[in-house]
Order: C-alpha cells, then structure tokens, then sequence
C-alpha cells in the first residue's frame, strides 16, 4: 500500500498588498505557495473604501480593495485578521475586509462582528487529518477587541509592570515584568480544548511582542506561547514585531515568536522619513537607518531577512517543522533563499544569534534549503 502524501502547510508573517500591480508583490514566491496544501498569513491591513480613521489609531493601514485577491492567486487561503491595525478605518472597514477576503476564497480568523466570531476556529480537512486554526491579539488599541456586540479581534491582552530597582535613585531605569489577561488567557484556553475536540493538530496564530527591537521577547509572550500548548496547541506561528525573533520548543512544540513580515507594502513620502514620529521609532534598532533605495519597504535593515514556517502533518500529526529564510528586495518583494546564497547563512546566523541571546535552546539544523528548530 502506497504511503500517503503528507499534509504540507506553509505560514507567513505580516502581509499587506498595496499597488497597482498587486500580483507582482507575491512573483518570487507564489509558485512554492500554491505547491503547499494550505498556506497561512496574517493580514495587516483594511481593504475598503468605507470608513473614516479612529483617533487611537497609531498607524492607519488601509488598502484598495483590488488588492485584496492577490493573496489567494498567490496561493493563500487562511488568514488571521487579528491585527492592531483591523480597527484603524471603524467598523465599515474591518467587516468590508473579512467579506471581500471571504469573496476572493480566503478563510479569515481572529476577527468579527462579536467576540463569538472572531473565537471562531477554522477547521481544514486535508488527507486524512483535521487541522484547527484559531488567532489571537495583543497588541491592542483601545476599543480594537471584540465584545458580545462590538466588532474587533479575539484578545490576548497582557498587562506591564515597570519595577523601579533602585527606590532611592530617581530616573533610574525600571525593571519590566509583563503578564497575560487571565480572563483572555484562560478563553484561548478554552477554544484549543474545543478545537481539539474536533481537529487532530491545533494551530494557534499570535499577533505579539515587542516590535523592531531586536532578539527580546516578552514574559507575558512566554507565559501565553506555553499556556497554549499545554492546552493542545501543536504550534504557534507569530508575527507584529516586523523583524525576526527566536524559535523556542517547548515540550517538542515550536513557538515562532516572530516570522517577520512577508510581502509589505508601505511607501511612505521621503519627509515622513525624517519626521520626528519616524525616529523615533528608527530608535528601537540600531541597524535601522533611512536607505532611499527602500522607500517601498522602510523597515530595518534585519526586516529584510524573514522566514516562512513549514509543516508536514500525516497520521493526524505534525512529523516536521522547518522554515525557509526569506530576503525581501527594495520592491517589498520576498524571495525564497537557497544554500547557496551567501544571506540563507546569513537568516540562519542571525536566528541562531537572537536565540542566543535570549537564552533559548533551540539549535537550527540545515536541511537542503530548509532549517530545521
């Protein structure tokens, strides 16, 4: 009897496509996409023409809606919508992205018109296995998350802690602590043991952490990414901090702290990036300095580097998890890397440096064109 095919499931970090030519953004990439099984990313922007910006929001992210269908023609066909920006344009937006991602055959996740919905589990049944998806968030505008009749994302709140060390020596630094709501903690709890009811492998998509910073992760990102395979949880793909973070395995299961981005689209004007608000934030890391060549994608120069999670599922369970580095080019275009080329070495040094750095023991195995944690 032939052996069966396994399930292969490939997840990407932050996606926001926003051009004239919205295909060109996935070129390099879409035909390994469309060769997977399923393929997952998380949705960073509106797509609508309604609505009118929120005053908390920090960073209003809206996108015409013809780009919306270029993550299915690149092979995409589940998406967390559980984003700190999915408020940013009001409700008119947010539910005129999930219909037309809906339309275009997207499945969307972590988001809704009530909490109800965007709790909501995606269930796929591919070669014999039911692989669950949930989504959550915490990086959290106020009003972002949904309630029983307000619109939003499923929360994972934390809550910060800043511990003056020295009490005597005012404007000394603080130390931080940071913890998980435990009410949101314990729903996330409660939808893995539902999902597991249904489904053979469970995998949970996270919008956390510290953003641009290099390395750091989060206590509360810890307590959550453990909490949630304890519960069931078979892996946990993150994102939001637009830069890589290590990979921890933990009781045999990985948390990818962060992917990165993957296709981001984010031409801003030349002013804006000199504006005091830009440096600002160009202060997180000390690799980011304003390259004009990268108008298209402003990011730090280690944005660049971004990987694409990997898995194969068969007898209703995950028998490998890899990853395959990533470097995007001035276009905001990602593009897979071979051994051959000299930056694959580079994405897997520099893994193995924040890992380390964070005192994590995950060492990274290469494997043909892919890493294995």
């Amino acid at each position: 009897m032939a052996e069966k095919e396994p399930v292969i499931i490939l997840a990407a970090g932050d996606v926001c496509v926003n051009r004239e030519d919205p295909d060109s953004i996935f070129a390099y990439v879409s035909p390994t996409i469309k060769g997977a099984d399923i393929a997952f990313s998380q949705l960073e922007t509106n797509y609508s023409e309604r609505g009118a910006i929120l005053p908390q929001a920090r960073g209003p992210m809206r996108a015409h809606p013809r780009n919306a269908s270029a993550l299915k023609r690149a092979g995409f066909s589940i998406a967390s919508f559980a984003s700190n920006h999915l408020m940013d344009w009001g409700v008119d937006a947010l539910l005129d992205t999930i219909d037309i991602m809906k339309q275009s055959g997207v499945s969307i996740i972590g988001a809704g018109k009530n909490i109800e919905e965007a709790r909501e589990r995606e269930i796929v049944d591919c070669k014999g296995s039911r692989i669950a998806f949930l989504a959550y968030n915490s990086i959290l505008p106020m009003g972002y998350w949904a309630e029983a009749d307000r619109p939003g994302c499923a929360p994972l709140r934390g809550w910060t802690l800043y511990e003056q060390i020295e009490h005597d020596q005012p404007g000394t630094p603080p130390r931080i602590h940071s913890f998980a709501h435990a009410g949101d903690k314990a729903a996330m709890i409660e939808d893995i043991g539902k999902a597991k009811t249904k489904a053979d492998i469970v995998i949970i998509s996270i919008h956390w952490g510290i953003h641009f910073r290099e390395a750091e992760v989060a206590m509360y990102q810890k307590e959550l990414g453990y909490a949630a395979i304890d519960a069931g949880a078979d892996i946990i793909p993150g994102h939001h901090a637009h830069i890589l973070k290590p990979i921890e395995v933990y009781k045999g299961k990985p948390i990818f702290y962060s992917l990165c981005n993957f296709a981001f689209d984010l031409p801003l004007p030349e002013s804006f990036l000199y504006s005091q608000r830009w440096q600002e934030l160009m202060k997180l890391n000390p690799s980011w300095t304003v390259d004009l060549r990268y108008k298209a994608y402003p990011f730090s120069a280690d944005s660049r580097m971004s990987i694409m999670a990997k898995i194969l599922i068969s007898d209703k369970s995950v028998q490998k998890v890899s990853f395959l580095p990533i470097l995007i080019n001035e276009d905001s275009q990602p593009g897979f890397l071979t051994q051959k080329d000299k930056e694959f070495t580079n994405v897997v040094k520099y893994m193995e440096k924040i890992t380390a750095n964070q005192k994590i023991k995950t060492n990274y195995i290469v494997e043909g064109d892919e890493v294995i944690p």
